[in-house]
């Protein structure tokens, strides 16, 4: 399901949902929800790096961080080499989390000012038991190199590093457990463009020698179309297309696909797409429309009531494409 191959998946997602309290009066009762995730369902494959984008409060940062339970999920389910992930409790969840790790969007805020950076890096070898004294050190070195920083800058604190070299020790620290999933949210987002490239390929490179796995949580298309084996589009809380990278950027069949695609620009001089704007600004995860919750925003011009009462599901149009629309109709897209 969910277009990967038929080998059972390394992380299986199902009807994701998070969504947090609305309290208000003296007595701070509750009355409403923000729906920031509501039934998302996705499959991530060994060694795959699946994509996840859309607009800023769509809900990626809040779903990698739910099946990660970071924060704890409202509902779904999330399994992990064939483990169900919420069932965990204390000792056997902990000892889970060495295998799932996180690198966080803002290289700044995500390290300890108190710690050198051998410390940070340390901290998940001695709580998991994986390395202590002298190892623990060796192994912290080795780390650093691997991520192109020099073992020595282990003494050091993060203030006196750059934005760059800072995201590189993030995922240092996420690899010192030797996790085979990582969930990477905006990990360039903050970063120059020069120093985006150098982390994706870092990624990449480590992607293949380590065998990992990537929820890669990204805005940027250009970034997605160099790291993405597959794409999966967020609106509002919902997975709306979700396609091999090739298929998604050639032929988008999702209005707002086609809409966040016409947006990126092209690397040619004088080049230019048709953009294709969309009306309104999109409607509050407090009150999501119903039916599709894109048929406000819609351009597509078969549009008809039925948009507006109709859940569509996630449904496989193309192989290994997935669409949730009912008026759904492939667009080609010029290649960049």
């Amino acid at each position: 399901m969910m277009g990967v191959a038929a080998a059972a998946p390394l992380l299986s997602v199902r009807d994701l949902t998070k969504h947090f309290p609305m309290r208000s009066g003296l007595l701070q009762r509750v009355t409403g929800a923000v729906k920031a995730v509501d039934g998302v369902s996705f499959d991530v494959a060994r060694g795959e790096t699946l994509a996840l984008v859309g607009d800023s409060g769509c809900g990626k940062t809040t779903t990698g961080r739910a099946l990660l339970r970071l924060i704890e999920p409202t509902g779904g389910t999330v399994h992990f080499d064939g483990v169900d992930l919420l069932a965990l409790r204390g000792e056997a969840l902990r000892r889970m989390r060495r295998h799932l790790q996180i690198v966080f969007q803002d290289p700044y805020g995500s390290l300890n000012p108190r710690l050198t950076v051998g410390a940070a890096i340390r901290e998940g070898l001695i709580v998991h038991q994986l390395a202590e004294g002298a190892a623990a050190d060796a192994r912290v070195a080795r780390l650093l190199d691997e991520v192109g920083l020099r073992p020595e800058y282990a003494t050091r604190y993060p203030h006196e590093f750059s934005g760059g070299q800072r995201q590189r020790i993030g995922i240092a620290r996420a690899l010192a457990v030797e996790p085979s999933f990582i969930v990477c949210d905006e990990p360039v987002s903050a970063l120059d463009v020069s120093v985006q490239a150098q982390v994706v390929n870092l990624l990449r490179d480590l992607q293949r020698d380590r065998g990992l796995s990537y929820l890669f949580i990204a805005h940027d298309l250009a970034v997605v179309s160099h790291m993405a084996d597959r794409v999966a589009v967020m609106y509002l809380g919902r997975i709306v297309e979700l396609a091999p990278r090739r298929a998604l950027f050639a032929t988008p069949r999702m209005p707002y696909t086609q809409a966040l695609l016409s947006a990126v620009p092209v690397p040619v001089p004088g080049g230019a797409r048709q953009r294709i704007l969309l009306p309104g600004d999109p409607p509050s995860p407090v009150n999501p429309p119903p039916g599709c919750v894109f048929h406000p925003r819609c351009p597509h011009p078969q549009k008809d009531a039925a948009c507006t009462r109709i859940v569509p599901p996630l449904e496989e149009k193309a192989p290994g494409h997935f669409v949730a629309c009912i008026k759904e109709s492939p667009t080609s897209v010029p290649a960049s």
